[in-house]
C-alpha cells in the first residue's frame, strides 16, 4: 500500500475506489451478494425482460451472483482498479464508464441495479443525470433498483470516529454530515503493517424518499415501492436500508 498525497485533487470517487478499498469491507463478499441478489430475484428482478446491468459493479460480486441466478447480467464501473480485481470469468461481461454518460445503447437492458449505496456520488444535477442515463438504457417497463442508505437511520446512528483493525490494516475513520444534513462524509486512514498509509474520503448524498421520487419522475421512472432491507420488509425510519424499486415508463 503506497502512501497517498494529502493534496490528491481527484474527485473523491476516483481517489477512494482503488484496490485497497476492498480491504475495508471484507464482510461485503460473494456470500452476502448471493443472499441479496436471491431476494431481489424472488421479488421481481427474475422477471426482467432482457439483460440486467449492474451499474457500479466494482469487482463484480453482485454481478457474479446475478449470473449464477441465470440472468444475462453485465457490469459497468468507473474504477479500473476494481474492474481489474474481478474474477477472470466475469471479464467478458464488464466495461468501464461514467454513470453520467453511459457508453451503452438506448433500451439495452431489461433492468438496471445499483447496489451498495452506489447512487448519490455527485451533486443533485449530476445525480439526476445519472438517473436519466439509467432510464435511457433501460427498456420500457424494465425495473430500476437502487440500494441506498436510510437517511434517518444514518443520522441517528452516526458514529463520529472509530479505530478498528481488519486483517493487516489499522483503520481510523471519521464520519460527519454536511451542514445541511444531506450528505454523509467519511474520511479514512488505512495504515498497513509495514507503516505505509492510504487516505481517502467518501461523500454520498442522502435522499429522502420524496426527494428521490421527484428525481425518478424527472427521469421517466415511476417509483413502485421502497423496501427496508433485502428481506423485503417494509421501509420505516429505522430500517437498515432504503431499497427503491422503480419502473421505466412506457
Amino acid at each position: 500500500m503506497a502512501s497517498e498525497r494529502a493534496d490528491d485533487s481527484r474527485p473523491w470517487f476516483d481517489a477512494a475506489f482503488e484496490r485497497g478499498y476492498l480491504e475495508l469491507y471484507p464482510h461485503r463478499d460473494l456470500a452476502a451478494a448471493r443472499a441479496e441478489v436471491a431476494g431481489l430475484v424472488a421479488r421481481g428482478l427474475g422477471d426482467a425482460r432482457g439483460p440486467v446491468l449492474d451499474l457500479g459493479c466494482g469487482y463484480g460480486r453482485h454481478l457474479f451472483a446475478l449470473r449464477e441466478q441465470g440472468l444475462r447480467a453485465f457490469g459497468l464501473d468507473r474504477s479500473r482498479a476494481l474492474l481489474r480485481a474481478a474474477d477472470a470469468r466475469l471479464r467478458p461481461y464488464l466495461t468501464r464508464g461514467d454513470f453520467r454518460a453511459l457508453p451503452l445503447r438506448d433500451g439495452s437492458f431489461g433492468a438496471v441495479v445499483m447496489m451498495f449505496s452506489s447512487f448519490g456520488y455527485f451533486d443533485d444535477e449530476e445525480n439526476a443525470r445519472t438517473l436519466q442515463e439509467v432510464a435511457r438504457v433501460c427498456r420500457a417497463g424494465g425495473w430500476v433498483i437502487l440500494d441506498g442508505m436510510n437517511p434517518a437511520r444514518v443520522r441517528i446512528g452516526l458514529v463520529p470516529e472509530s479505530h478498528t483493525r481488519r486483517g493487516q490494516l489499522e483503520l481510523h475513520e471519521r464520519r460527519s454530515l454536511s451542514s445541511d444534513g444531506r450528505r454523509v462524509i467519511k474520511e479514512v486512514l488505512a495504515r498497513a503493517s509495514d507503516g505505509s498509509e492510504r487516505r481517502w474520503r467518501e461523500d454520498v448524498r442522502l435522499y429522502e424518499p420524496a426527494e428521490l421520487a421527484a428525481l425518478l419522475e424527472r427521469a421517466g421512472l415511476a417509483k413502485a415501492r421502497v423496501e427496508g432491507d433485502f428481506d423485503g420488509r417494509a421501509w420505516t425510519a429505522d430500517a437498515p436500508r432504503a431499497i427503491v424499486w422503480a419502473r421505466r415508463s412506457g
